[in-house]
């Protein structure tokens, strides 16, 4: 029998699924119950067919992989084709929704869950028949919300482009305005993607830096390229070096020193070079002293304003060092500028972009994230005294915390262009970090000696990455008071495990805990607060108004003794006991502002990771849905850093500069987005925002005042969102922490 979707809708699509090619059910698990046997895994719906319309899908999938992405194909009586196909990228047992079109009936559909082999299971499966007023209204949202050509516009002016365009190209609108709902959904497998960006964005990337560098040919420095090698291997050296004579700027100088290479090839070889190009030098050292000498005499031979970093096997972009001279052309104060790079492999195929943030001080001590390509101002070099003997394996990051006192935001430089090839062999640090385990072992120390040269109390560890570090900083003698503000409202179930946990999991002594109680009826609610009082460290306070979170919380701040500040959300429940130590011993350093937690959900599953700005139009959280063991972009998971927001779910501030901000907006953001701009106006005040990983907390998101799932909630959330793009504007397309070449539509650092 046809079943038939019209007015109505299958509350569950599972029980019809049909296992057709490349499925078999799995017997004795209940959650991973169908097996995939190929990457093209496909279900019939049974007999199931659809009229023509508008209608939302919804797809909850459970697999092994953080995300998966699943395609509903529909046949209209010419069989089943990509064309008229659907796209819905699915995070691990959460809950995915589009919409979906439909010009005419369906008469089958066909279900591809995933392009991989595995166990997977089919949760929630449906299809909700809409009104066309309202599935334009969530699409043209979407389009302001998550496409690239309709931010900062409102939904009228995006609807009104995408007329005048499909007027002007002869398409019809609604297949216009779908084809740009369509690419929202769009994703692709890194390598692939990497590719793809490679063709068809990093072309027109470099022409316009070299139009921005149009004109500004009055100063044209020379930078001195500095190679040590020691047993190169003759067919990467040259490439190397041929690299640097295939530069468009002509005013460079290679210095290389030859670390008494035993190869007779690598001297015949360089010695060639040099006969070739007369700025080339090479100084031939008659005793091998490993890279951090070899390097030394290779700044013997510089003579530039400019020092770049070059190893001996890998590679620089052609305009490499044209972009380093624009960008000083524009800023003559720069001492230190970086690039962006990947890796390259042996056949020369560019592989793992790197695509780095701003100027990162706590992020340049968890790791050596400016790696290549540097280029320092050779005044600053001599200054910190060149490359230290003794720190070989992180002789560079070594000079770069030297050089970090004499540096701040205005004299460093980020170049979001891959100007650097990282060669990737077997037993290299670029292809196998835990290949050279002594690199790690002289990161610690070369951060180690950085804390006490500048006097900065705290102990250095290795990272969970290899070539990753943590900080214990210490903390005062006489442990500053920590008002932690938590408000509620009913839901003792909530409450209760959030209070408990808080009070016997945490290390750190000197707290006091505000319950902000916001019009709570529930007796057994009220039985609680009147009895957790009994612990001196609580105190319950009633605010008697509509519900508004920054006003309760600035109510709060009001009445806190402690000289820091902790928001916190009444659906947090701490995992380490030291979390409160280690986010007070980062919030106490004078040039920090908020300091926000590592949060996962009851899963496991990453809920905040910090977050970043322009995701979504506002914001988004960081790897959101990660597994909680994932490293994340470039191990970033695992990393303290500076970022430009935290969620105030979980959120230290200074009680002076939560007050010199004037708190959180209660005029304008009573619910969403109130910390992020909280965080920005804080960066503005001149602090620097962190997030820190060694604070693990679970955070049952908002279950205190439920999602934003009725009509008011929603406009509501709307007008936030409006408010937040016409007070920052385009600040929240540039964050410092991020990309411009990663994505602003999903958490997960994939390519833009």
């Amino acid at each position: 029998m046809i079943k038939s979707i019209g007015s109505y809708f299958f509350p569950d699509l599972c029980s019809e699924l049909v296992a057709g090619a490349n499925v078999q059910p799995v017997t004795g698990d209940e959650v991973l119950d169908w097996e995939s046997t190929s990457d093209d895994p496909q279900f019939s719906l049974g007999g199931v067919s659809l009229s023509g319309g508008w209608y939302m899908l919804e797809l909850q999938l459970v697999h092994a992989a953080p995300s998966a992405d699943a395609r509903l194909y529909f046949d209209f009586g010419e069989g089943f084709s990509e064309e008229d196909s659907v796209f819905l990228p699915v995070k691990c047992n959460r809950v995915t929704k589009r919409l979906v079109y439909l010009p005419k009936r369906a008469k089958s559909i066909r279900f591809d869950p995933m392009e991989s082999k595995g166990g997977f299971g089919v949760k929630h499966f449906r299809l909700v028949k809409l009104l066309t007023a309202f599935a334009m209204d969530r699409l043209i949202q979407r389009l302001v919300n998550m496409h690239d050509a309709f931010r900062d516009v409102s939904k009228t002016e995006a609807k009104r482009r995408v007329k005048l365009e499909a007027k002007s190209v002869g398409k019809p609108f609604l297949a216009l305005a779908l084809k740009y709902y369509n690419q929202t959904f769009e994703r692709r497998r890194q390598t692939v993607d990497y590719q793809h960006w490679i063709d068809n964005q990093e072309a027109s990337l470099f022409a316009n830096a070299r139009k921005a560098a149009c004109g500004e040919e009055d100063w044209s420095p020379l930078v001195s390229v500095v190679v040590p090698t020691y047993n190169a291997k003759v067919r990467f050296l040259e490439e190397c070096i041929d690299s640097v004579l295939a530069q468009s700027y002509q005013n460079w100088e290679l210095c290389i020193a030859d670390d008494c290479s035993t190869n007779p090839e690598v001297k015949e070889c360089l010695s060639r070079y040099v006969e070739k190009d007369s700025r080339i030098k090479v100084a031939f050292r008659e005793v091998n002293g490993h890279i951090s000498s070899a390097s030394n005499s290779a700044l013997e031979l510089v003579s530039g304003e400019f020092v770049a970093l070059l190893d001996h096997d890998d590679v620089l972009s052609e305009e490499a060092l044209s972009c380093v001279v624009g960008v000083l052309q524009e800023n003559r104060n720069l001492k230190l500028i970086y690039s962006d790079e990947d890796k390259i492999d042996e056949s020369g195929m560019r592989f793992e972009p790197h695509f780095k943030p701003d100027w990162n001080p706590d992020l340049l001590l968890s790791q050596n994230y400016i790696c290549h390509l540097t280029v320092l101002a050779r005044e600053l070099v001599a200054d910190v005294g060149g490359f230290r003997v003794g720190f070989e394996g992180s002789q560079d990051h070594d000079l770069l915390l030297r050089c970090v006192p004499h540096l701040d935001v205005s004299t460093v430089a980020r170049i979001p262009l891959v100007l650097y090839h990282w060669r990737a062999m077997s037993g290299s640090t670029a292809l196998e970090a835990q290949s050279k385990s002594y690199t790690s072992e002289a990161g610690v120390n070369a951060i180690q000696s950085y804390l006490d040269l500048n006097r900065i109390g705290g102990k250095v560890e290795f990272g969970k990455v290899p070539n990753t570090y943590r900080i214990r900083r210490e903390i005062p003698e006489e442990e500053p008071l920590v008002s932690l503000l938590v408000p509620t409202r009913d839901g003792v179930d909530i409450l209760k495990p959030c209070v408990n946990a808080i009070l016997e999991r945490t290390s750190y002594e000197n707290f006091e805990l505000l319950i902000l109680d916001n019009q709570t009826t529930c007796a057994a609610t009220l039985e609680y607060l009147a009895d957790v009082v009994k612990d001196p460290r609580v105190s319950v306070h009633r605010w008697n108004h509509p519900f508004n979170y920054s006003a309760i919380n600035n109510y709060g701040a009001e009445l806190a003794n402690g000289s820091i500040i902790g928001l916190i959300n009444n659906d947090i429940e701490p995992i380490n006991n030291d979390w409160l130590t280690e986010m007070v011993s980062q919030v106490v350093r004078p040039e920090i502002g908020c300091v926000g937690a590592k949060l996962y959900y009851p899963d496991d599953s990453i809920q905040h990771a910090g977050v970043i700005l322009g995701i979504g139009g506002v914001a988004g959280h960081s790897h959101k849905y990660f597994n909680r063991h994932d490293f994340g972009y470039f191990s970033r998971l695992h990393l303290v850093q500076g970022l430009s927001a935290v969620t105030a779910a979980c959120l230290l501030v200074r009680k002076p500069v939560f007050d010199a901000v004037n708190g959180l907006d209660e005029e304008n953001l009573s619910v969403s987005f109130n910390d992020v701009d909280f965080c920005l106006k804080v960066r503005e005040a001149g602090y620097q925002n962190l997030w820190t990983p060694y604070a693990e907390l679970y955070h049952h998101e908002s279950v205190s005042r439920g999602a934003d799932d009725t009509i008011a909630k929603r406009q509501r959330a709307a007008a936030e969102a409006r408010f937040m793009r016409d007070k920052w504007g385009h600040t929240l397309d540039q964050d410092p922490a991020y990309s411009p070449n990663l994505t602003l539509v999903h958490e997960d650092f994939s390519l833009a």
